[in-house]
């Protein structure tokens, strides 16, 4: 690099500077990579985030929570009993007990905790598919509404649906 030694005649300075192709290289080469860079940085935060979809747009059918309520009448209901409202050391599975501990998480939080522990007694036994039947039944009993589509036991599909808090409702309380 060469380096100049300029005096300001007006006030005698000395000052050293780069030669001016030395500049020029940085400005017609380095500046545009950095701008792009920048520029295209701020294209990526501008575009909008992922929408997740949540447990209110009706993420399973009726068909799907019917096969989950007979799963879970054989399964769960010893312990969490048939009303879901838990017993003991077993917790509720509707209503504020439910909010409590599942709103802001997602269903595919929800179905791995039930598949990898449950029943108690013998954890993991069920099939994916009637696992995620008994998530279906207890968004149901949620009063969480029914689809057109089943939920998938895909758990990468499952984490992209968020549980979220809803207000108590009658059909709620009566569980």
């Amino acid at each position: 690099m060469d380096f100049q030694v300029v005096i300001d005649r007006s006030t005698g300075i000395r000052n050293r500077r780069r030669s001016w192709t030395v500049f020029t290289i940085l400005a017609l080469v380095v500046w545009p990579v950095i701008g792009s860079v920048i520029v295209g940085t701020a294209s990526v935060r501008a575009q909008p985030p992922e929408t997740q979809k949540s447990v209110l747009g009706g993420v399973y059918t009726e068909a799907q929570a019917t096969r989950g309520q007979e799963a879970y009448r054989q399964e769960c209901a010893g312990c969490h009993l048939d009303s879901l409202g838990g017993a003991d050391m077993a917790p509720g599975l509707v209503g504020e007990a439910f909010q409590k501990q599942w709103t802001d998480l997602t269903v595919g939080d929800l179905f791995e905790r039930i598949r990898i522990s449950m029943p108690q007694d013998s954890p993991a036994h069920l099939s994916r598919q009637a696992y995620i039947d008994i998530v279906a039944y207890i968004l149901k009993a949620n009063d969480f509404p029914a689809g057109s589509s089943e939920l998938s036991h895909d758990l990468a599909m499952l984490k992209q649906i968020t549980i979220v808090a809803k207000t108590v409702g009658p059909a709620m309380a009566a569980h």
